[in-house]
């Protein structure tokens, strides 16, 4: 007979799809930290829009302190939204024994990254030549 509290002898793992067991309390914390992470990094971004919006001074092109902040404060959404999202598909699959889902998001995050930054660099060459 088992211990209270004690995982299940691996004979009564059935392996079905909602066969959920308590998985080792390190792989938890460890995915609760990359969540935090993303939390992080979501925050990182928010602020960013709005020192933009609110702290630098005008660019060349009109309006162009909206749009990158607005950027960023989207890519602020799609993080936080996704943390929570990866968190959870996460957590299903440690306690389900399955494989990691994808992560594709990251890909997101990179290609607004690489546009905000382009557009900074073409805000630099335009501050230079005036």
């Amino acid at each position: 007979m088992a211990e209270a509290g004690a995982a299940p002898p691996e004979e009564e793992h059935t392996g079905g799809p909602d066969d959920e067991r308590e998985p080792d309390y390190r792989f938890t914390l460890a995915n609760e930290r990359t969540f935090l992470a993303w939390l992080r990094t979501s925050l990182s971004l928010l602020a960013a829009g709005v020192a933009i919006v609110q702290l630098v001074p005008a660019f060349t092109i009109p309006g162009a302190r909206a749009v990158t902040g607005g950027l960023l404060a989207s890519l602020a959404v799609v993080a936080a939204a996704s943390g929570v999202l990866r968190w959870r598909s996460v957590e299903t699959a440690i306690r389900r024994d399955r494989p990691l889902p994808a992560q594709r998001i990251p890909w997101v995050l990179a290609a607004g990254l690489v546009v905000l930054a382009l557009f900074g660099l073409v805000l630099i060459v335009l501050r230079g030549a005036t």
